[in-house]
């Protein structure tokens, strides 16, 4: 790692060397459901105000923030002072009616533009399934190289946020994708720390689904054990050398926390988190329906909650990152 790569990271984290960061990157799926909490369409304002609203209430608990540059570019001028930016670089969700789920870069941003516009890291969401037809992972293969060149041309932190699924069951809640996420999630994580992508911190998913880990199920079928879970989560992190950090995955906030302390108590040396809608998704419907001051009263009670029990729990169970990056 560069030393201006490792000055940008040390900003994104804490004096301990872990992430904790927010995440509002979210465009067409925060659209919808402000919407819906409004009932009835949103516009870009709309979009725009809430993000400003998180970024302003709740950096001031966090290490850095994500966002993206078509609404979010706002909101990185409200974060708390010291605050880290991330900025995403990929077209929002991806085209269904052709198979791959394949990435899209935006087309008037360039990773140079990007660092001129705040960023401290570049974040690409890629969706990827190891077992999927060799033609399209070849293609993400190469899509990831170009991306990883052009960061380390421009001497900024690449982050590469990992998302499985199963090109041949598009129900990722089931039971069925359970059994295979451990799989799913962890090959993904060693093919992407390879050297020639040039990543610098993995952000992923959990090996497991929760919801079907004994103790933790709920009504729901059990699909691991407890000691099965906590065997994929250390198999997750010897999968990479890289820093890598969890994404909540729109679980609830309690959720994510026992989460965190599962992978904890397996072994798992994971380096911070990257947290969205497990801290502040609750906050759309206040803000959507009673204004802007009501969801900034919202987003300094229970959203500051939320994100200062994560803190507690990411202080217990998160390790440095300072052993990686030598």
């Amino acid at each position: 790692m560069t030393p201006n790569k490792l000055a940008s990271l040390k900003k994104l984290s804490n004096e301990k060397g872990v992430i904790g960061a927010l995440a509002i990157d979210q465009r067409g799926s925060l659209k919808k459901m402000l919407a819906s909490a409004a009932n009835k369409p949103a516009n870009e304002e709309d979009i725009v105000e809430f993000k400003k609203a998180i970024s302003s209430e709740l950096t001031p608990f966090a290490t850095s923030i994500l966002l993206d540059p078509e609404y979010g570019l706002p909101a990185s001028k409200v974060r708390a002072d010291g605050t880290g930016l991330l900025v995403a670089y990929e077209k929002t969700g991806y085209d269904a009616t052709e198979p791959g789920r394949l990435p899209d870069l935006l087309e008037e941003w360039s990773v140079l533009r990007l660092k001129e516009a705040g960023a401290d890291a570049i974040k690409f969401l890629l969706y990827y399934d190891v077992d999927e037809d060799k033609k399209i992972n070849d293609y993400k293969h190469v899509y990831m190289e170009r991306l990883g060149s052009e960061c380390a041309a421009e001497d900024i932190l690449f982050f590469l946020e990992l998302v499985s699924y199963d090109a041949t069951n598009s129900d990722a809640k089931s039971a069925e994708y359970a059994k295979v996420k451990p799989h799913k999630v962890n090959d993904m994580m060693k093919e992407f720390s390879k050297p020639q992508y040039k990543v610098d911190v993995l952000k992923v998913e959990v090996p497991v689904n929760m919801e079907f880990v004994e103790g933790y199920n709920s009504s729901n079928t059990v699909v691991y054990t407890k000691d099965e879970a906590k065997k994929y989560f250390v198999e997750q992190s010897e999968a990479t050398h890289l820093p890598f950090i969890f994404l909540s995955a729109g679980v609830s906030a309690k959720m994510f926390q026992d989460t965190l302390k599962l992978a904890h108590e397996a072994g798992s040396q994971f380096n911070g988190v990257l947290c969205g809608r497990a801290t502040w998704s609750n906050g759309i419907e206040v803000f959507a329906k009673n204004g802007e001051k009501a969801g900034k009263e919202w987003m300094n009670t229970v959203g500051k909650k939320n994100i200062e029990e994560l803190n507690i729990v990411l202080n217990e169970t998160a390790v440095s990152y300072f052993d990686k990056v030598k």
